[in-house]
């Protein structure tokens, strides 16, 4: 079968088409933005793709198109869809319908950390023996892709988004999935651009709540009160809490201030067990997703000291604080937070976790909720962990960050250029010093061109 999709580059469509292929189908797809690393994982899969958007990319005829969620009515290439009669479908439905079928589905949901922890569950699967399926919103290390079938009676993992499904399904996401166990791991308000409040996000999540069987499993962090108001709405499922609350059944006590070291207390019904993780990540969110992610193992047999002992050899997924580069004493580093409360929580990460040098923080607020506004005021304080900040003024900001900058409670820089950005802070930076970039886009290839200019800095000392 030849399959089309629209807007293939997103981290989930791209994700589709891999395991499309993987499947035998021929596929094909376009995008408005194609670059690295989705465009590299397609291309390497022979996966052929067109960038922008027309009806010529539908020749020649596809058996069925696949639609992703940022197309909309009045696209060239959806109204070709439309007008030609061509069946077509969501990419979660899809993905429901022909991968998902027979499979023990665990789901990770959550406004943040919903990659990293997939991420992690996977590998925990996949050293334990059990060769899961899975489809992440990133490109797992340990893994290389970021989608893979597995073995097809083995278990999968798919991360589970709470943004829209299409133009024409404006559920979640993750009502389709339909999981047997599902994680979540937290809830603030986001995605502005399609929910009006919080309350709203709320709404659906209970929708996923629903869709649980009795005899499955629900993982819920605790000291979240969004998450308390969505069970409140109504539970099936055996609930079992996990984070710092010494009643929660999976409990987390944090030995090191950058929390690479850290206790996991399982207080079960057959007795208590503990456990110590000494692991390569920084950050007491990271323990978070680490400790989500064993207590969905365990829902598939996998005991607490072995899963401890598999997340010894864990690797981030790419663009979660993945060094880019090294320089001169200068480390380059890529994160994907967006969101002030994740922006907060890498920082406070690699604060705790850089002994001698820097924090120098450079922000693309470029997410379809930072376009609007809707968190601006929190942006100032989420950056109290570094040490200086660069605000990228990015096109298509409606508003300025100005104000940001002014009420900032360390340095901070506005810059509307990227080459003014790296100059500043390839002229500010030191041995010792760690320039982390945070953006859910390409950001320009900045992370290369400040490794390029530290490299001609370093060669004319």
């Amino acid at each position: 079968m030849h399959l089309h999709i629209v807007g293939i580059c997103g981290t989930f469509m791209g994700s589709l088409a891999l395991l499309a292929r993987e499947l035998g189908h021929r596929v094909s797809g376009s995008d408005a933005n194609v670059y690295p690393p989705m465009s590299t994982q397609l291309s390497e899969a022979g996966i052929i793709l067109m960038e922008g958007y027309h009806a010529d990319n539908l020749m020649p005829r596809p058996d069925k198109v696949i639609i992703g969620n940022a197309l909309s009515r009045g696209n060239p290439e959806v109204e070709a869809v439309l007008k030609s009669r061509l069946p077509y479908v969501s990419g979660p439905q899809w993905l429901a319908e022909e991968v998902l079928p027979g499979r023990r589905v665990l789901a990770v949901a959550g406004t943040h950390g919903k990659t990293t922890t997939a991420s992690i569950l996977a590998w925990l699967l996949e050293k334990a023996g059990q060769s899961p399926g899975f489809l992440i919103g990133g490109v797992p290390r340990n893994f290389g892709v970021s989608a893979r079938l597995g073995d097809g009676a083995g278990p999968f993992v798919v991360e589970a988004d709470e943004y829209d499904t299409a133009f024409f399904d404006k559920r979640s996401k993750f009502v389709h999935y339909r999981p047997d166990v599902a994680i979540l791991g937290n809830l603030e308000f986001d995605h502005a651009d399609i929910f009006d409040d919080l309350a709203a996000i709320e709404r659906q999540f209970h929708h996923l709540v629903r869709v649980i069987p009795g005899d499955g499993a629900l993982l819920v962090a605790d000291r979240q009160p969004a998450l308390e108001r969505v069970l409140a709405q109504g539970v099936w499922t055996p609930v079992t809490r996990f984070g710092d609350d010494s009643n929660s059944t999976w409990r987390l006590v944090l030995d090191q201030e950058d929390a690479c070291r850290f206790r996991i207390i399982r207080q079960a019904a057959v007795g208590r067990e503990e456990a110590i993780v000494d692991w390569p990540l920084t950050g007491s969110h990271n323990a978070r997703n680490a400790i989500a992610a064993l207590a969905a193992a365990a829902e598939c047999g996998v005991g607490l000291a072995f899963g401890v002992d598999a997340l010894t050899s864990f690797e981030s997924p790419r663009r979660r604080q993945e060094l880019r580069g090294q320089v001169g004493g200068v480390q380059v580093i890529d994160d994907f937070a967006h969101h002030p409360t994740a922006i907060a929580a890498t920082l406070e990460g690699l604060r705790a976790s850089t002994s001698d040098g820097r924090v120098l923080a450079v922000i693309e607020p470029r997410s379809n909720t930072m376009r609007l506004g809707s968190l601006k005021e929190r942006l100032a304080a989420s950056v109290a962990c570094a040490d200086q900040v660069f605000w990228y003024q990015p096109e298509g900001l409606d508003w300025s960050l100005e104000a940001v900058v002014q009420q900032s409670p360390v340095p901070a820089r506005l810059v509307s250029s990227i080459d003014e950005i790296v100059s500043a802070v390839v002229t500010h930076a030191r041995s010792g010093d760690r320039i982390v970039v945070m953006s859910n886009g390409g950001f320009g290839g900045i992370h290369e061109k400040l490794l390029s200019a530290l490299e001609a800095r370093h060669e004319s000392a």
